[in-house]
């Protein structure tokens, strides 16, 4: 196992992808290679096709991937551009697919990246992909007190947005925040004395990030257009970390299950909407408790796996 990051649910993965002979797989979001990893171990004819927008990410899941040389292909790309990577593979269909949302190990724990509250010295970036321009810094600095009560209310689903950006401007004009620590202390100050301690800050960082990186930005047109690149019989496998992803993917795989949606009284079909999929995880799949004794960082992870039907 590579110590770049540490892939979740990775049995739970490969039983839910239900991999082919001769199949063509998407790791929508490599993270270093791991589950990719598992899936060319898994099956010795499959193919696999990577994408992630950071270039470290990448170097890793080459490195990683080594082994398996000619039997796949990676890409620094966003997956929501997934069409013009498969485009420039010539590629149409693909067998599965597994999209991880979550924040890879590496980047929590690289410093330098800015993404954790707990490494006090680390600069305000929480950039994803180093080639993007805005930074946690820019939003911190210069969003408008309305904007950024909108971010940790909608993002991080924190009850205390607006005293928190409130305090936030107000500190600004006396010096810009440049610090993970600085923007966790300011974010304990405003809060009642209750809430305050270990982790209070975890909401904003969540909604900054998000907001950087545009994580919720046309994601659920892109899972619709993905889903509807499975073969029949295809997999959908995704993996989120906090309810506003994993509403989204919930949502995306009702409405693609959900066939006619004319009125009960009508006494034909007119809307002409046909059943996509078949949902195969009711309820999402958790990490089992031992691996959560070993990685708590698999505590929060949901799989929700889907099913492509004939057309």
């Amino acid at each position: 196992m590579s110590a770049y990051h540490t892939p979740i649910m990775v049995r739970e993965v490969l039983e839910g992808l239900n991999l082919k002979d001769g199949g063509l797989y998407y790791d929508a979001t490599e993270g270093g290679g791991n589950h990719s990893f598992a899936i060319l171990e898994a099956n010795p004819t499959v193919r696999l096709i990577g994408t992630d927008k950071d270039g470290e990410a990448i170097e890793e899941a080459a490195r990683r991937l080594s082994p398996f040389a000619g039997r796949f292909t990676l890409h620094r790309a966003d997956y929501k551009n997934f069409s013009e990577v498969f485009e420039e593979e010539g590629i149409d269909k693909i067998d599965g697919f597994l999209a991880d949302f979550g924040v890879s190990s590496h980047q929590i724990d690289d410093v330098s990246r800015g993404f954790s509250y707990r490494a006090k010295e680390a600069p305000l970036d929480m950039r994803m992909d180093k080639r993007a321009s805005l930074t946690a810094e820019e939003v911190v600095n210069t969003y408008p007190e309305q904007q950024l009560v909108r971010i940790f209310r909608e993002y991080g689903e924190e009850t205390y947005a607006a005293p928190i950006a409130r305090r936030l401007v107000k500190a600004r004009e006396e010096k810009p925040l440049q610090t993970a620590g600085e923007l966790e202390a300011l974010v304990e100050l405003a809060l009642p004395p209750k809430m305050r301690g270990a982790a209070c800050a975890r909401k904003v960082f969540q909604a900054i990030r998000i907001e950087v990186n545009g994580e919720l930005d046309g994601l659920r047109e892109c899972l619709v257009s993905l889903i509807r690149r499975l073969k029949p019989g295809g997999r959908a496998c995704i993996l989120t970390f906090h309810s506003l992803e994993d509403r989204i993917v919930k949502q995306v795989f009702a409405e693609l299950e959900t066939a006619c949606t004319c009125p009960k009284t009508f006494p034909i079909c007119v809307c002409g909407k046909k059943k996509e999929i078949e949902i195969i995880t009711r309820k999402p799949l958790t990490a089992a408790a031992e691996e959560v004794a070993e990685n708590p960082r698999s505590k929060s992870a949901k799989l929700r796996i889907a099913e492509k039907v004939q057309a």
